[in-house]
């Protein structure tokens, strides 16, 4: 049994990394994908659909699952994760790549969620943190990875190739969630929500485009509409999620104070560490070449490599999931005040290089202990829905934070020079702070429902 549970973590392994993969490898190619399909415009829609569909399906997932095993809907996402991606290389034209990029993101999103709820099936508290270095382990091969390879492989046999390496992988994939994920499909006759999945998608990709798309974020015609669209599909969401038998978020889960407050802390913390990743590279280029400026941004792998492999020891010591995710935050500020303080003095190497340590471990920290808190805190019948719950906050956050932090600097310095790059990490290391003091803080005992 043990040897048939290794298997199937290696599937699920195998589909995180290459739905976490696909997002990174792509951004190296796009220069030769514009070349090639000769389209001068467009080509930040190729990454942003695959986004968008990966982000506001997290939650969706997580339902299907609930409702119809893990089983299920990890081999379906499977499926359509490889369809979309021999789409990906065939396409004829952008317009072909940017419709199969939003499938893709569809089967990704799958991939993930379904991931992380049938480890928490799996596993108890104890495995899962033996276990959980290598979930973070592979996000973070993804990131270091994930650029280089899309550039050697666009570079080499051609950009259609990005695509076509994961076919084979999906193979394994399929075979080994087939074959030891567990299937258990509810018994009662609740449906699929499927109104509160269209308000869910119309506020998430409101959220998206702010985040993704730079003239919609600036604008200041489309940055109020997308906001107003966003603010009334959100209370059209929740008043149906609050009324409807069948809700595609339960309301239980929120009654888990605990839980409640560990989605808003994933919110808010992946908007104050995803949403200043974009604006890294410029802060560490302001007092370094381009050689200068990728090894300040290794220190940020670095730190965050060095938390993954050490997490799992020393949480088994210290087993309180929710004293790490608090200390995550702590550490998240100290590092992002850091880096805001090194944007300010002109970027000193040495400071730069502590604050994007500190923030990759934060970053590594907060993920892990959340994912666990959930895993072993949700109802095994509303696993799906909480883990959905808690990707989706961090994505969504991270997003609204990239579009909110680079507004903030415009807005009141005019630029992303060192002072819009203070401003930008300053109201970041503020935003951690409010996370540190809204997250939750039970004793180990209190930390995991009976239900688990």
């Amino acid at each position: 049994m043990h040897a048939s549970r290794n298997l199937v973590f290696a599937g699920l392994l195998l589909g995180m990394a290459m739905a976490q993969l696909d997002g990174l490898i792509v951004t190296a190619a796009l220069p030769s994908i514009g070349a090639d399909l000769h389209a001068r415009t467009g080509l930040v829609a190729v990454t942003a659909a695959g986004l968008l569909t990966l982000t506001v399906a997290t939650p969706l997932h997580g339902r299907l699952g609930d409702l119809y095993g893990r089983r299920v809907t990890f081999a379906g996402s499977v499926l359509v994760f490889a369809a979309a991606s021999a789409w990906c290389a065939a396409a004829p034209g952008v317009g072909s790549l940017i419709a199969a990029r939003a499938l893709q993101g569809l089967g990704g999103s799958g991939l993930i969620v379904t991931a992380m709820s049938a480890l928490g099936e799996l596993f108890d508290r104890d495995e899962l943190l033996h276990r959980q270095g290598w979930q973070t382990a592979v996000f973070a091969a993804a990131t270091l990875g994930g650029p280089p390879l899309g550039g050697v492989l666009a570079a080499g046999p051609g950009w259609r190739w990005i695509f076509l390496v994961n076919l084979p992988l999906c193979v394994p994939a399929l075979l080994l969630g087939l074959r030891g994920l567990p299937a258990n499909p509810r018994r009662d006759r609740e449906k699929f929500d499927v109104p509160g999945s269209v308000l869910l998608a119309v506020a998430g990709s409101a959220v998206v485009a702010l985040g993704t798309f730079e003239d919609l974020a600036r604008s200041p015609l489309w940055t109020p509409v997308l906001v107003g669209v966003t603010a009334v599909a959100g209370f059209l969401f929740v008043r149906r999620q609050r009324r409807t038998p069948s809700p595609l978020i339960s309301p239980k889960v929120f009654a888990d104070a605990v839980l409640a407050r560990a989605v808003l802390v994933n919110g808010l913390a992946g908007a104050a560490l995803y949403g200043t990743f974009t604006y890294v590279a410029l802060v560490a280029a302001l007092s370094a070449e381009a050689a200068g400026t990728g090894l300040l941004l290794v220190a940020m792998t670095a730190g965050q490599l060095t938390l993954s492999a050490s997490f799992a020891a020393l949480a088994r010591r210290r087993p309180e999931m929710t004293a790490w995710g608090r200390f995550g935050c702590l550490l998240g500020t100290a590092g992002l005040a850091a880096v805001a303080v090194a944007a300010a003095l002109g970027g000193r190497p040495w400071l730069l290089a502590l604050g994007l340590f500190a923030v990759g471990a934060a970053f590594a920290v907060c993920t892990s202990a959340y994912t666990v808190l959930g895993q072993t805190r949700a109802d095994r019948a509303l696993m799906g829905v909480t883990l959905g719950s808690l990707t989706f906050a961090r994505q969504a956050g991270g997003l609204a934070g990239a579009a909110v932090f680079g507004w903030l600097a415009l807005a009141t310095t005019g630029g992303l020079g060192a002072a819009g790059l203070t401003v930008v990490f300053g109201a970041a290391a503020a935003v951690m702070l409010v996370a540190w003091l809204t997250a939750p803080a039970v004793t180990s005992s209190e930390a995991v429902s009976s239900s688990s």
